[in-house]
């Protein structure tokens, strides 16, 4: 069976937290949408607030950690990125942005990705739309046209339930990411070891 490599990313402050919950169902959703296409997955979840401090570290001195270096290989080397982030102050977190401004500019370019987002009320959806797929239309990535924005009302009674609207939405997201993903062959790529890493750049920041 093929197999095909997915990088989740869930940039959630708390635990447990609603971020993490909808990367969670979105990773399922997809891994279920290969499945019936006869493509396995391995799906690598990263969360951000464990490396929050290395992100910190990189941006001042312009170096990852080796921690920090795995997680932006496992995130640009997947044949999908699924990307969640909670929505501060009508945009994504900080958190988020930062780790996104550690990585390559060219790294992502081509990559199937699926944008999520979550925050208390409804009115905080439209910020995928002016925030996070601008972001990733930017660095040439390429957006599933369905994106997902969970508000606090979309979660059922149970802790982990989702609504039948989020489910349907994120089941069509899922697919959607799905049908790129099993034609990508980003995890394929056999990649230069003696290329100069991107850290070394000469250009201030």
């Amino acid at each position: 069976m093929t197999t095909r490599k997915i990088a989740v990313v869930s940039a959630g402050l708390s635990r447990p937290s609603s971020t993490r919950l909808l990367a969670d169902h979105l990773a399922e959703a997809t891994v279920a949408r290969l499945a019936e296409q006869g493509v396995d997955a391995e799906v690598h979840t990263v969360e951000l607030r464990d490396h929050a401090h290395d992100i910190t570290n990189n941006l001042l001195t312009g170096f990852p950690s080796p921690a920090l270096a795995d997680v932006i290989e496992t995130v640009t080397t997947a044949d999908g990125l699924i990307a969640v982030t909670p929505v501060f102050t009508t945009s994504y977190s900080g958190l988020f942005k930062s780790f996104i401004d550690v990585i390559d500019p060219k790294a992502l370019t081509d990559q199937p990705v699926l944008i999520g987002a979550t925050g208390g009320t409804e009115r905080h959806s439209l910020a995928l739309d002016y925030a996070m797929r601008p972001l990733f239309s930017y660095l040439h990535a390429v957006v599933v046209p369905t994106s997902v924005y969970a508000a606090s009302s979309d979660w059922g009674s149970g802790a982990d339930a989702a609504s039948g609207s989020l489910a349907d939405r994120v089941g069509r997201a899922a697919g959607e990411l799905a049908s790129l993903v099993k034609d990508s062959e980003r995890s394929g790529l056999v990649r230069d070891p003696f290329a100069l890493d991107p850290s070394f750049s000469p250009v201030p920041r």
